[in-house]
């Protein structure tokens, strides 16, 4: 995005349920329910989200009264659900959504997946459509770990965004500043950013953070893992206090919680899963061989089953890089993706695997959050992680949009205390293969 705002790849629009009656509702969202019914009377024909580039698969009409029951949102925000093709919410966007619009501070816990991004970018948007301000600094600031994730948010902002008069820009390392620095002359309403390059700008005055009403921290834990908790604090002290925060996590460590208790005031909790909980539709399988048979095994199991799409997990970078140089002597489409590669190359990879025009994409733990693939069929645990918990965040990439999916491990005699650790955390053995 260069210069405009980019908007969501997944997300979902509630159906009339059980919490649909007004009497449900606050005053405030009562009030913007009346205003919204007024200005939309037309049927919507809504369609069930698939894989973009796919046609859609027409379901039944939905009368957009229904539609305003609990959110109330605008018909531009509702026109944007429609061509994506949701027609339920998800638990973390039945809780989140109304929360943000009544103007609460929120600290939610849930996985990547879960349509978290809407949770908050729909309410996001709809409060500065619904206020509007002519400035030229930002009023809405989104932070994010990773370049990947901050496309990720990018993206869906500018779909969600099409009709609005939302101007946006994306920010992160790795890339010329000058784009990010036009747009930031030019006036922008929304921010979507990683810490070390807006910590760039405003230590060179080039952004104006004193304006901001709406602060969303995603994957807050990453951040803090990453060690950017000095970058995040030195940014927030240059929002104005009486504002609007969001948090989201994948865990409610102590780490986070001390950081919500500096954040955030009298917040709403949403935990819509359990604690480090691996996704439910994902197969889970340990392979115990040594490490020297790792690559031959991996191979093996990719050509003999004809396994088009496998997003491969390893400790380091230059592990990464030898592993994809292997296989692609083994005959296999491949592509590394890691911090040291640009974010060109990093970029083009990931697109690559996205398109099927390689086979094996190669990563690190740094990137594991910010991998949005629909369909992934296969992730495999070349080594295990470090961390237990991210174990879980490796496997979040696969069984996901109600599709199963495998997730395999190959575990070396020196690694059995790793899985271990990852079987306790998970609360059962992991089945062995072999």
């Amino acid at each position: 995005m260069r210069g405009s705002v980019h908007a969501p790849r997944f997300f979902s629009v509630p159906l009339k349920g059980h919490h649909g009656h007004s009497r449900d509702l606050s005053p405030l969202l009562q009030a913007h329910r009346s205003r919204a019914l007024k200005c939309a009377a037309d049927p919507i024909q809504f369609q069930r989200a698939i894989p973009m580039g796919c046609a859609l698969e027409p379901a039944r009409p939905l009368r957009s009264s229904d539609l305003f029951n609990e959110f109330a949102l605008s018909p531009p925000l509702l026109k944007a659900v429609e061509a994506l093709g949701y027609t339920e919410p998800t638990p973390i966007q039945q809780r989140a959504i109304p929360v943000v619009l009544e103007g609460r501070d929120l600290m939610a816990a849930a996985q990547t997946g879960t349509g978290k991004t809407a949770a908050f970018a729909l309410p996001l948007l709809e409060r500065l459509l619904k206020n509007p301000v002519q400035q030229r600094a930002p009023r809405a600031l989104i932070l994010v770990p990773t370049r990947e994730l901050a496309a990720q948010v990018s993206d869906a902002c500018r779909v969600l965004a099409k009709q609005l008069p939302v101007r946006g820009v994306l920010i992160y390392g790795g890339v010329s500043p000058k784009p990010q620095l036009d747009s930031l002359a030019r006036g922008v309403d929304l921010v979507i950013a990683t810490p070390g390059r807006l910590l760039d700008h405003l230590e060179s005055r080039a952004v104006d953070l004193s304006k901001i009403e709406m602060l969303v921290l995603d994957e807050a834990d990453r951040m803090l893992d990453m060690g950017f908790i000095r970058a995040i604090r030195r940014i927030i002290a240059a929002l104005p206090a009486q504002r609007q925060s969001l948090l989201f996590s994948a865990t409610f460590s102590e780490e986070i919680r001390t950081l919500a208790r500096s954040l955030l005031r009298n917040p709403v909790t949403i935990d819509v899963s359990p604690r480090n909980a691996p996704p439910e539709l994902v197969d889970h399988s340990v392979y115990h061989v040594d490490a020297a048979a790792k690559h031959p095994l991996l191979t093996r199991l990719i050509v003999d089953g004809d396994v088009r799409q496998t997003l491969v997990f390893t400790r380091t970078k230059h592990g990464a890089n030898r592993l994809a140089e292997r296989l692609q002597k083994d005959g296999l489409s491949v592509a590394a993706i890691h911090g040291n590669k640009s974010q060109g190359a990093r970029t083009r990879a990931l697109d690559d695997f996205k398109q099927g025009r390689i086979r094996v994409l190669v990563a690190t733990d740094i990137a594991a959050r910010g991998l949005d693939i629909t369909e992934l069929p296969h992730v495999v645990n070349f080594e295990l992680p470090h961390v237990p918990e991210d174990y879980v965040h490796r496997i979040g990439r696969t069984g996901r949009a109600g599709l199963r999916g495998q997730a395999v491990s190959l575990v070396s005699r020196d690694e059995r205390d790793r899985l271990r650790a990852i079987e306790k955390l998970l609360g059962r053995p992991i089945p062995v293969a072999a």
